[in-house]
């Protein structure tokens, strides 16, 4: 069976591409840094959907914890998920430059090094996809989060041309840009999302199928939702400045 690793595996998005890859056959390598909340989502999946499950404590925001999993990836793996990721407490200016450089660390190197680690097996082997989670916050002003997914976004396209034309186009990268999805994302980084309307909401499941479908046809930015396809569309034909303003406003009031 094909093997899918996936970091930040115990909960939100992760955790919801583990069930959707879990009922497809695929078996699980789940990367987080809770040990305790791991072993339990590995015996859960396993009990729920027979397959193996793998379990690789690492911190991703350490030397340690990335070189851990560059070389499990490297052990070789068939679809990698690049989802781990925070937001901080606050604006630039009132967030420590530690958690900011952090923040850089977990969403652009542990990005990078992964993709790294797992692109030469998979095109030796004729086949394989990487999917590196950013956000619709990529195409608006948000800060140090905010441009750390355009990164994401950025480096995604540019891998997937460096590779076009390899193993018959059968091995892929993509980056998947969801919007307001209800996980602990918001509750850890203390934002006050009481305004966000019922419809700006994705259901994770189906933010999951949306981009397993767009990984499958060669996507390589996909939006999961009609309305943030739709935003996002729009944003490029708004001026930047004004654009800069409204993004930087909506869904950033902290606790």
């Amino acid at each position: 069976m094909p093997t899918a690793l996936i970091t930040g595996a115990t909960a939100g998005i992760g955790a919801a591409f583990a069930r959707r890859l879990a009922a497809d056959g695929f078996d699980l390598v789940l990367l987080a840094r809770d040990g305790d909340r791991l072993a339990e989502s590995a015996r859960d999946l396993h009990d729920r959907y027979a397959v193996r499950t793998e379990v690789v404590v690492a911190d991703l925001a350490t030397e340690e914890g990335l070189g851990t999993a560059e070389e499990r990836v490297r052990d070789g793996v068939d679809l990698l998920v690049n989802n781990a990721g925070f937001g901080n407490k606050g604006t630039f200016l009132n967030v420590p430059l530690a958690e900011e450089l952090t923040m850089l660390r977990v969403h652009c190197e542990a990005v990078l090094r992964l993709t790294h680690a797992g692109l030469p097996g998979m095109l030796d082997r004729g086949r394989g996809g990487i999917i590196n989670v950013s956000s619709v916050a990529a195409f608006a002003t948000r800060g140090t989060y905010g441009a750390s997914k355009a990164w994401v976004v950025s480096f995604s396209q540019g891998v997937a041309a460096d590779i076009a034309g390899k193993a018959d186009d059968r091995v892929r990268v993509m980056a998947l840009c969801p919007g307001f999805v209800h996980t602990e994302f918001h509750e850890r980084a203390k934002m006050d999302v009481t305004g966000i309307p019922d419809f700006m909401w994705l259901d994770q499941d189906k933010l999951v199928d949306a981009a397993l479908r767009d990984l499958r046809r060669g996507v390589q930015v996909s939006v999961p939702g009609a309305q943030y396809k739709a935003i996002v569309g729009l944003s490029r034909l708004v001026p930047r400045e004004l654009a800069g303003k409204l993004s930087s406003r909506t869904g950033r009031k902290y606790d």
